[in-house]
């Protein structure tokens, strides 16, 4: 799970870096923080897995569905957050960044380690 967030953070930084040098430092920005915006979230959720499925007791699935929603929520928030609070916001540049952060995870189930 950690090899996709690695994946997920490698892909925001050469987006930002591409975003760069098209539309400049707004555009950098912009996918930097659309790709933080699914990253950062995914971490805490790995984490958050690591945490539980080393406790004796606890139910994984639970666990796991309700960090799910509540990733899922963050992802939300945190581009509801990044919407209203950067006004120099450039979308496409942001939507790239997302969409690309999003599906970056899949490419660490090409490879078995």
């Amino acid at each position: 799970m950690f090899r996709a967030i690695l994946l997920q953070a490698g892909a925001t930084i050469i987006t930002a870096l591409a975003a760069g040098l098209i539309v400049g430092s707004r555009g950098a920005i912009s996918a930097a923080l659309g790709g933080v915006a699914c990253t950062l979230p995914n971490l805490l959720f790995a984490l958050r897995l690591k945490i539980v499925a080393s406790r004796p007791g606890a139910s994984y699935p639970a666990n796991f569905f309700l960090g799910e929603f509540v990733k899922n929520a963050a992802t939300i928030g945190l581009l509801v957050f990044v919407v209203k609070e950067y006004a120099d916001l450039h979308w496409p540049s942001m939507l790239i960044g997302l969409g690309l952060a999003l599906q970056a995870g899949f490419l660490a189930f090409w490879k078995k380690s």
